[in-house]
């Protein structure tokens, strides 16, 4: 089943039909990251019979040739953005892997990570400016319709932006963890987010309710 289908079609109704109209204006006049064909690459690259954990962004990235659509994603051979070195060095303290050199999360989407950002959009060089958009209506159905998948599901939730959204998670149809620490960003990442090992608690959970753990190391 595909996302469309498990939403029930949700650009064909309101509120998400004029979220995605004003968000295709603003990028006939402005540029917006990502590329069009990426808005919705997070539920294009992970079904929902797939996904084993879900990471949850707060909104693209904002600066030319970084977003791909995944949260915390950038395109291959762009620098690391600070986060996503953090969040490298917490899996690499975590379970003893090389530090990966890309910062394409593309694999770990096509391994069952759902890597969704609460806003789809963003106005070149201004952080959130679209938050305002009506996006998270639409994410907010996403997080919501997680629950009711049978298979055990890991959330890992980083800041307070993520943590907020566990609410739309209960009840939940499969087993399911939620790992919420400070966000990897370098204001907070010292104050617990290293040490808090996401992967390996994540991949422990899938293993003892008899799913496939992610691999987390090999990003190319």
């Amino acid at each position: 089943m595909t996302w469309d289908e498990l939403l029930g079609h949700p650009f064909e109704r309101e509120p998400h039909r004029t979220t995605l109209a004003r968000a295709e204006a603003a990028a006939a006049q402005t540029e917006v990251f990502p590329p069009r064909d990426r808005w919705f690459a997070a539920l294009d690259r992970t079904a929902p019979e797939t996904v084993r954990v879900v990471i949850l962004g707060q909104d693209p990235y904002h600066e030319p040739g970084q977003a791909n659509g995944l949260a915390f994603s950038v395109e291959p051979g762009t620098k690391l953005p600070p986060s996503l070195r953090n969040i490298f060095r917490e899996l690499s303290a975590d379970l003893g892997c090389p530090v990966p050199q890309s910062g394409d999360l593309g694999p770990w989407a096509d391994r069952g990570v759902l890597l969704l950002n609460t806003v789809l959009t963003v106005e070149a060089g201004k952080a959130n400016s679209h938050r305002d958009l009506g996006w998270q209506a639409f994410t907010d159905e996403v997080i919501a319709a997680l629950a009711a998948l049978p298979q055990p599901i890991v959330l890992i939730l980083w800041g307070a932006q993520a943590q907020k959204k566990r609410g739309l998670l209960a009840p939940a149809a499969g087993p399911r963890l939620v790992l919420e620490s400070v966000h990897p960003s370098p204001l907070s990442a010292h104050r617990g987010f290293f040490g808090s090992r996401p992967f390996s608690q994540a991949n422990a959970f899938l293993a003892s309710h008899g799913a496939a753990p992610i691999e987390w190391g090999a990003l190319g």
